[in-house]
This record gives structure tokens, sequence and C-alpha cells, in this order.
């Protein structure tokens, strides 16, 4: 039986909110406007804890500093801002988990609502090597601001994973999938096992009225 185990990132695998620490990071760096980002930050984390976030007006502001900036410089901030700010937020349980899994001989996906240029060195600091991400488009070398593709969120995240499946060589039979947010459940239906990680009010509700399992990993 061939067995997939399927992590959100954000609050479920990392306690905070890469995305979020992202935008914070760019404002201690001087990268952006600190008062006039800070706000908008907040109020797009505000709409994504709700369940109401346009993810493409959302891309539109948290993708501009890659077309504003010089690559090398963001580049070279991500590589920092792995190391300072998302090193310390991988949730204490995150480790003993993923071996769990890899132990059972599960294959690991990590799939996130949040841009692959920020995710994309995170999952390899987890050491999972399948990465299902909000991709950035790309033009001539070149960021555009925009999302490339079908947007990794809510409903997108069920399309892009059944995507994702239908490439593999051989099917998976057993789906495990594991979410901290109300976003998600989308996805968590997808699974033959849904867990709720540290859950928001929306998701614990639902996942104790459908018997997902509920687990802490901080």
């Amino acid at each position: 039986m061939r067995r997939l185990a399927v992590f959100d990132l954000d609050h479920t695998l990392l306690a905070n909110d890469s995305d979020h620490l992202w935008g914070r990071w760019m404002i201690e760096h001087g990268v952006v406007d600190a008062e006039q980002y800070a706000r908008e930050n907040e109020r797009f984390y505000g709409l994504y804890s709700a369940g109401t976030l346009d993810i493409h007006e959302y891309a539109a502001f948290s993708l501009r500093p890659l077309v504003e900036q010089p690559l090398e410089r963001m580049l070279a901030l991500r590589e920092r801002f792995v190391a300072e700010w998302i090193v310390p937020a991988i949730a204490p349980g995150t480790p003993a988990l993923l071996e769990k899994h890899r132990a059972q001989g599960d294959e690991l996906l990590i799939t996130t609502a949040t841009s692959r240029f920020i995710t994309e060195p995170i999952a390899a600091l987890l050491g999972v090597t399948n990465l299902i991400a909000t991709d950035p488009e790309l033009h001539d070398g070149r960021y555009t601001g925009r999302i490339a593709g079908i947007p990794n969120f809510q409903g997108g995240k069920v399309q892009r994973l059944r995507e994702w499946l239908a490439r593999q060589t051989e099917p998976y039979t057993h789906l495990t999938a594991y979410s901290d947010s109300r976003n998600d459940i989308p996805l968590l239906e997808e699974a033959q096992a849904a867990v709720a990680v540290d859950p928001d009010a929306v998701l614990r509700a639902t996942a104790q009225s459908r018997g997902w399992a509920i687990i802490s990993l901080r």
C-alpha cells in the first residue's frame, strides 16, 4: 500500500506563519515602507484567519518586493530569514511527526498557500522534497508580481493536489492530511485520515463533529 502524508506548513509544521514573518522581516531590513506595509500585512493576515482572503489581491501586495528589488538581495535576505526566524519557528513536535511517517515508509508532501519563493527553502530545511505552493509568475527571469497558474489556497489546494497525484507513476492508496486552518477543510476532506493540528475554532468544531483527530505539535 502506497501512503502519502500531506502537511500544511504555516501554524501546522511551523508554530507561526512564514508569509507573515517574511513581511515583518522585510520591514526590519528596510525592504518596504514600514508603516504602510505593516498595516497591510496585518490586514491581510486577519482576512486569511477569517477565511475571506482574496489570494490574488494579497499576491499583488506580497510579491511586489520581488518585482521592485534586485533578486540577489532578496535571495540573500531569504537565506538569513530562514536561518534566523524560521528555524526557531519549527513546532517542537514537527521533527518527530515527519520521522514517524518516514519510518512508516510514507511519502511526504508539503502544501501551502504561501509563495514558493518563501517556502522552497523551508521545505528543504524540513527534509521534504515534495512541495506544492502558490507559484509566483516569472517572465524572462523576472518576477511579475502575479500568480502563475492556480493559487494553492482553499479549493485550489485540492485541485493542485489532484493534479500532482495524477502525475505520479503509481497511485497512492492512503492519504493522511494535516492542517490548522478552516481554509484547509476541503483538503482534509480528501484524506482517508484527517488530522487537525492546533486548529482554529472553525476547524476544531468541524474536526469534533466529523471525528477527525486533533493534535498539538507545540
